[in-house]
């Protein structure tokens, strides 16, 4: 499973890409806002400077809502760095401009997705990635990660290429189910991913074996 980090934070990111694990990175104009990153010439560069740290690929979403607008920022967006991936919104003038981005060699990332019918119709339009919000979903007492089995089921079905990318993620035993069921990518913020890292019976036997070591050579 892929491992992206979702964030705008450079000193995270570089953080993230040091550890060794780092596959990818997402971004959205509200990280951008958070980092305080505005302006389009601004926006642009700070995007190339996130894909000078990381050697996968990188989600730049869009603003418009409309065909036109959507494909004229994503040609624009794609043309920053090879990683660029277009991030598009699953709305119906979504749907066309990733069906044509997928017939000119541009990769995209539908987000916002909710539903497996949702994640079937970008599937079909040649979506590179598709971003089921399974924190989201579970916050109006549905199950998010029953819709990544599903899914998972039907891209497996009919052998779509399109790859399950995991967002709102709430925490590492997320990452886990997200893992046990088969999602391609999980993109999360940095502290989940640390979170991994933690155990109690780690850190027992690591001060164990240090303090006996400190003792035999005194």
């Amino acid at each position: 499973m892929k491992f992206f980090v979702d964030t705008a934070n450079l000193k995270e990111i570089e953080e993230a890409h040091s550890l060794g694990i780092l596959d990818g990175v997402t971004t959205n104009p509200s990280l951008m806002a958070k980092e305080g990153i505005t302006g389009k010439a601004n926006i642009i560069k700070h995007y190339k400077d996130i894909c000078d740290i990381v050697s996968g690929d990188v989600s730049a979403e869009v603003i418009s809502t409309d065909f036109g607008g959507i494909v004229s920022e994503g040609e624009e967006l794609a043309k920053i760095d090879d990683k660029i991936v277009v991030k598009v919104p699953m709305i119906s003038e979504g749907i066309k401009a990733i069906k044509y981005f997928s017939q000119n060699s541009i990769k995209t990332n539908c987000t916002l997705i909710f539903s497996a019918g949702q994640a079937l119709l970008a599937a079909k339009a040649g979506a590179t990635y598709v971003s089921p919000f399974i924190g989201r979903i579970d916050d109006i007492s549905s199950n998010g990660l029953q819709l990544i089995s599903e899914i998972r089921l039907i891209f497996d079905n009919y052998n779509y290429k399109t790859e399950i990318l995991s967002a709102s993620i709430r925490g590492p035993m997320h990452i886990i189910d997200c893992a046990k069921i088969g999602s391609d990518v999980v993109t999360t913020p940095l502290k989940s991913i640390k979170s991994l890292l933690n155990h109690p019976l780690t850190d027992i036997g690591l001060k164990k074996f240090l303090d006996d070591y400190n003792k035999g050579n005194k």
